[in-house]
């Protein structure tokens, strides 16, 4: 599906408040509520819109903890580490990456403890390097990051 600046709009109001109201988000860029419907289901159908999600606060739900762990895998078994991280409830991303590492996970966990005992289970796989975060410092959509037709390019 080829995208327009209106589908990006759409994406960035979506992305900033994804409960609006199709005819309050077609007021903003001058279009009906029900054009701005046509174009989300066209969005949703294409797979651009994967799913609508809600960011928690977790320090508040009592998880303080958020660790980004680099893996060094020592198994080519790498179809049994992406089940195990897809079965963990505490994995919050995994990226496979190129460069320090094989795989980089961001994990979110209530307790020293937890962490630990996942980090004992991921040694199955190979070994890992551990940052702990101390502040999130900045959290932003994708689509609200700068794009080249924000300069008129």
């Amino acid at each position: 599906m080829e995208l327009d600046n209106i589908d990006f709009q759409i994406l960035r109001l979506l992305s900033e408040n994804s409960r609006i109201q199709w005819k309050d988000l077609g007021k903003q860029i001058h279009m009906t509520g029900q054009a701005v419907g046509n174009r989300i289901k066209k969005l949703e159908d294409s797979g651009v819109i994967k799913a609508y999600s809600l960011l928690v606060d977790e320090t508040k739900l009592g998880i303080p903890y958020t660790a980004f762990i680099i893996i060094y895998m020592k198994t080519a078994n790498h179809d049994s580490f992406k089940q195990l991280m897809n079965d963990r409830k505490e994995v919050v991303e995994v990226h496979r990456v190129s460069g320090e590492g094989c795989y980089h996970i961001k994990v979110k966990v209530s307790s020293q403890e937890l962490l630990n005992l996942f980090l004992d289970k991921i040694l199955e796989y190979g070994n890992y390097a551990v940052h702990l975060s101390i502040q999130e410092a900045k959290q932003q959509h994708p689509l609200n990051a700068t794009r080249k037709n924000d300069y008129g390019q």
